[in-house]
């Protein structure tokens, strides 16, 4: 199982009666927070508080789930957890803890709304850890990509993960769930390694597909989410940018990435002291965001 960078601990909870989950990134000390959204149809919660101009400077836990808005509210649960756990902005007697969320589309017909629920939010950021599981689990337990379709000729999603260390000890890391409308596509050689499938078994290729199909209506049970963390020290406004460079990951290993029917974004979080240069962050985060991707088709959980 992988481990962990220093300030940051991570959990899932598992519906084990319906393909969804939520996955929950706790920052025990709090972090420095930005986020890039390019998706034409995010679901967020708390996310304009990122925006280098607000006041919030700080974020105590980032929620990734299923079940479209429906999932947004597992960071009560994760709320629950952390208030309870004294870790939060202490205000007028009681403690805050701030939560930004996103949430990928894996609803399919017939389905319980239901789940993940407030339960499953608390119980995923109760068991955050240094070490934890990717794959089919937590918020990419209901994942799938290549959909242009149907989802009958898609293939598995999952959550993948990959890390970095630079020199001076700086250690970047990438968190992914890959739920694309799109293919993924390995960058090292361009080829396709998960996607929408022809009846036949061969890939379809998304893109030819598309030119073929115009106009088309679209499935929309997608988007791509990252978490990029970091242990060197950068102010909410280098952080915001780092997130933006590493959202060309997913364009990188994604094909076609942030379309209509995507809510593709990256969050970014540093926790730490270390020295770094955002460039050389940023470019290695939108690498690791690539790497993971590929991962998350390839585990099992």
């Amino acid at each position: 199982m992988p481990t962990t960078i220093p300030g940051f601990l991570i959990g899932h909870a598992t519906e084990q009666s319906e393909p969804t989950g939520c996955t929950v990134i706790v920052c025990p000390e709090g972090a420095t927070a930005g986020i890039d959204i390019r998706g034409a149809a995010p679901g967020t919660r708390e996310t304009a508080l990122l925006e280098p101009t607000r006041m919030i400077r700080q974020v105590h836990a980032i929620c990734l789930s299923g079940g479209s808005a429906y999932g947004l509210r597992c960071a009560d649960g994760v709320m629950s957890y952390l208030q309870e756990a004294g870790i939060g902005f202490e205000a007028v007697g009681t403690i805050v803890p701030i939560v930004p969320s996103a949430v990928i589309y894996d609803l399919i017909p017939g389905r319980d709304p239901q789940f993940p629920t407030v339960e499953m939010g608390f119980e995923a950021a109760q068991s955050a850890a240094n070490e934890f599981a990717v794959g089919r689990i937590g918020v990419g337990s209901g994942a799938t990509v290549g959909k242009i379709l149907g989802l009958e000729h898609s293939m598995p999603g999952g959550l993948g993960y990959a890390s970095e260390e630079l020199k001076g000890g700086v250690i970047v890391a990438a968190l992914v769930v890959a739920n694309a409308f799109g293919d993924v596509i390995n960058p090292s050689n361009g080829k396709i390694v998960a996607g929408a499938r022809l009846p036949s078994g061969e890939f379809a290729d998304s893109l030819i597909q598309m030119k073929d199909l115009l106009p088309y209506q679209g499935y929309a049970s997608n988007t791509t989410l990252g978490v990029i963390m970091t242990n060197a020290a950068f102010d909410k406004e280098q952080i915001n940018h780092i997130a933006a460079m590493a959202q060309n990951g997913i364009s990188r290993a994604t094909r076609p990435a942030h379309t209509m029917f995507d809510g593709d974004l990256v969050f970014a979080l540093s926790c730490g002291y270390k020295a770094a240069d955002i460039n050389v962050v940023g470019e290695v985060a939108a690498q690791l965001v690539s790497e993971a991707i590929v991962k998350a088709v390839m585990l099992d959980a």
